[in-house]
């Protein structure tokens, strides 16, 4: 089997991974705390010497772990989503890892919000936006929603570095939102345009861990196939053979 060590093991999603992969890989966390039934090394992601151990003999690593916050919680993020993404990078590359699954976020460019129709789209108001809507595509210039956004921009500048330069296939996933419920939240108009299953999720890790790569670098958009969705769901299946299964319009 395969051995993939997940950071942020404990999160919403690393916790997907463990239910619905676990069977398929032979996973280790990287973690601060003890994840149950899993070999965990705690470490801060931003100490790279005390993270090392947790690299040695890993295929591939799906890189969770970060800090979601506010403008003011800067500290925090940088500390995990700029050090620590730096750190997952390099110790990969230090062990000889052959690939990395990097968790982004849809939003990168979610402050296309900023203009219409993706305005309306976003707000609900279906009966000013065309349809089908908008794609947003990997070639569009990103623009962060907020510094967590930004933050997300590095991560996906390092995974770029790290294939070039370092030769280590990476495969990005702008992520949306994996409730815990694996619901959409009732009164959340953008959940029906960046929704993601639970099911869905675990997929297009899954796909980013074994698909094979025509490019050692590619930016996939992993949402649920929502109807008002603004995602590149076309070329998610050309990449990496990922076809999502579920939809927030069923949850209506």
């Amino acid at each position: 089997m395969k051995k993939v060590l997940v950071t942020g093991m404990s999160g919403i999603i690393g916790t997907v991974v463990k239910e619905r992969l676990g069977n398929l890989y032979e996973l280790s966390a990287l973690n601060r705390r003890d994840v149950p039934g899993v070999p965990t090394t705690r470490a801060d992601l931003a100490d790279l010497e005390a993270i090392l151990p947790a690299f040695e003999g890993v295929d591939a690593v799906v890189h969770l772990a970060c800090h979601i916050g506010a403008d003011d919680e800067w500290d925090g993020m940088l500390s995990t989503n700029i050090a620590g993404t730096y750190n997952v990078y390099e110790a990969a590359r230090l062990a000889g890892v052959k690939r990395v699954v990097y968790g982004s976020a849809v939003g990168v460019v979610m402050l296309y919000q900023k203009e219409e129709p993706f305005g309306a789209i976003i707000d609900g108001r279906y009966d000013e936006a065309p349809y089908p809507p908008p794609t947003i595509t990997r070639n569009w210039p990103v623009r962060p929603f907020n510094l967590y956004g930004c933050t997300k921009v590095w991560g996906e500048t390092v995974a770029r570095y790290y294939a070039d330069a370092h030769s280590i296939p990476s495969v990005v996933l702008r992520i949306g939102r994996v409730p815990d419920d694996d619901r959409p939240g009732p009164g959340r108009d953008r959940d029906f345009v960046t929704w993601c299953s639970h099911r869905d999720i675990a997929q297009a890790i899954q796909r980013g861990l074994d698909a094979p790569l025509k490019e050692s670098f590619v930016v996939v958009d992993a949402t649920s196939q929502n109807k008002w969705g603004l995602w590149d769901y076309a070329y998610a299946k050309e990449a990496i053979g990922y076809v999502p299964q579920d939809s927030a319009d069923d949850y209506r």
